[in-house]
């Protein structure tokens, strides 16, 4: 009932409280108990991968503006960035970093004239760190960045070396002789700068500009040993050997072996030929060490016998052998007379 009855006989009203049971209220769904924030650590994450995305694209678009990238480079290169943060390839990395690396792998599969040095340039970053990034993403995201065409650097490069109302003309004297170049595999494993500096180089003094190797290291990024050393691969083909006219009108058809495998055949040969010295010169130093003895021999056959007591003394043997033979022993009979003569 609703009231209970005291110990006067009189009913007491009793307050009911709309309290249920703890299988009903403390229970939800399949009986699982509540927790305080449930769904609290979901909804940060979607916040902060949306938060994260936001500020990619915010980065992006201001690096790619430095850069000059159109817009269909700079949506490209977010779309990476969402891939890499879908596959938490952005933990424990720097933001800017891998933002650079998106930005670069777009440069690659487009085929800007933009190297990893001019985002290591603006970042202020190892150009080696930014690297590592790009490969891992390359590799992790299954995208096939090309092989840069050194080409695409000439129009710039000629640029920054002011060739003045000649820069066309440079630009594409040195564009030929990277076609040249690359037809003599010397690009094979080579830095697309370095071929581009030994280009311009060539092509500037064939059109009458002095530029040194300075100037030009200054504008490719690379140092002086590299730039020579390509220089060098080229003097080695026989394009090397054609003068500026016959440059300009000849093609030559044939090709040359690549740099490496030349170099690797000229190390053969010299160690072939250090063999064959080295064993010339053991045969002709046996043969001087028995010439060296037979002459020894002759000399001590040919050198005059010792005669006399006095040449003796040369030869092995006592002092006193030498001088028995020098004054002779004493006659027994000698002896006998002195004794006699003592007695007397």
């Amino acid at each position: 009932g609703n009231s209970l009855k005291g110990s006067d006989g009189r009913p007491q009203a009793v307050l009911r409280l709309p309290f249920q049971s703890p299988s009903a209220s403390c229970l939800t769904g399949a009986g699982k108990t509540p927790t305080l924030g449930g769904g609290f650590h979901v909804n940060l994450g979607k916040e902060s991968r949306a938060q994260t995305l936001q500020n990619g694209r915010r980065q992006i678009h201001h690096l790619g503006s430095q850069l000059q990238l159109n817009q269909h480079c700079l949506d490209t290169a977010f779309n990476f960035f969402k891939m890499a943060v879908s596959k938490h390839l952005t933990r424990g990395r720097r933001m800017a970093h891998v933002i650079a690396a998106c930005l670069y792998l777009v440069c690659r599969t487009e085929g800007t004239p933009h190297m990893l040095l001019d985002l290591s340039d603006l970042l202020q970053v190892n150009v080696y760190v930014l690297g590592k990034t790009f490969l891992l993403l390359a590799r992790e995201l299954c995208i096939n960045a090309p092989a840069i065409d050194p080409c695409l650097y000439i129009p710039r490069f000629a640029h920054l070396l002011e060739f003045g109302e000649k820069n066309h003309e440079v630009s594409m004297t040195a564009l030929r002789l990277l076609q040249r170049m690359k037809r003599d595999w010397m690009h094979t494993g080579r830095r697309p700068s370095g071929l581009c500096g030994a280009a311009l180089l060539v092509a500037a003094r064939m059109h009458d500009f002095r530029r040194t190797v300075k100037e030009v290291i200054s504008v490719v990024k690379v140092c002086e040993s590299t730039l020579r050393k390509r220089l060098t691969e080229f003097e080695d083909t026989p394009t090397s050997q054609l003068t500026v006219d016959e440059f300009m009108k000849i093609d030559l058809e044939g090709e040359c072996d690549p740099p490496s495998y030349t170099a690797g055949q000229r190390k053969l040969r010299m160690k072939q030929l250090e063999q064959v010295l080295s064993k010339k010169l053991e045969d002709v130093e046996g043969e001087i060490s028995s010439y060296q003895d037979a002459i020894e021999s002759e000399l001590e056959n040919s050198r005059p016998k010792a005669k006399g007591a006095l040449a003796s003394l040369t030869r092995d043997g006592s002092v006193e052998d030498s001088a028995s033979s020098l004054f002779g022993e004493e006659d027994p009979e000698d002896e006998e007379l002195q004794a006699a003569a003592s007695h007397l």
